[in-house]
């Protein structure tokens, strides 16, 4: 068999790095999505009015910047809650239309 030296050719260097992402924090994203969907059912999200996304964020911030780490109802991260709900906002920016 062969020793292979040749690293070979792919030319992936402008593509988006998922790599980059930290899988934990993500992870924690995951579950306040799926607390949510237990919750509210999935993708009822949708249907809020983007300002109600808006001061739970800042919510889960001031209580985050409190010294809370962990949110009283879920038991999940602030900051998970706080991402998720960035990512609601950027949804609900570009196809609340």
């Amino acid at each position: 068999m062969a020793i292979k030296t040749d690293p070979g050719l792919k030319f992936d260097d402008e593509k988006k790095d998922w790599s980059l992402v930290p899988v934990k924090e993500l992870e924690g994203v995951v579950d306040v999505l799926t607390y949510g969907k237990n919750l509210y059912g999935a993708w009822n999200w949708e249907k809020v009015e983007s300002d109600r996304y808006y001061s739970a964020l800042l919510r889960h911030i001031f209580a985050w910047r409190k010294g809370e780490q962990n949110d009283k109802e879920s038991g999940l991260h602030h900051l998970a809650h706080a991402m998720v709900n960035c990512i609601f906002l950027m949804y609900k920016e570009t196809n609340d239309k």
